[in-house]
């Protein structure tokens, strides 16, 4: 089915419903390996990623996590770095005036 209407905008949208049916559903294929899940167990993670096998799921909580402590650690010697270069501009310094004479 092909549909053809103007926007608001006044430019013409074109609609094909054909590509509508290509979306395969999230619970189709195992999020890792692709394999289809028919009628099998699935192991979900995170909500809504589908998963063959506990082997997939695992393989994926483990790079997640990998993931995450990259980005701690990314953002603890960032913090860090920022700490150690900053001279001591952030110090109060206390300093008298006064007048020196010298001969």
């Amino acid at each position: 089915m092909y549909c053809i209407w103007r926007g608001r905008s006044g430019g013409a949208r074109f609609y094909d419903a054909r590509f509508e049916e290509q979306l395969p559903h999230f619970l189709d294929a195992c999020f890792l390996c692709k394999k289809p899940l028919g009628n099998r167990d699935i192991y979900m993670y995170r909500g809504d990623v589908p998963f063959c096998s506990e082997e997939c799921r695992q393989e994926k909580m483990d790079e997640d996590e990998a993931k995450e402590k990259k980005l701690s650690l990314s953002s603890t010697m960032k913090a860090l770095r920022k700490k150690s270069t900053s001279p001591t501009r952030n110090q109060d310094y206390s300093y008298r005036t006064s007048t020196v004479a010298a001969a």
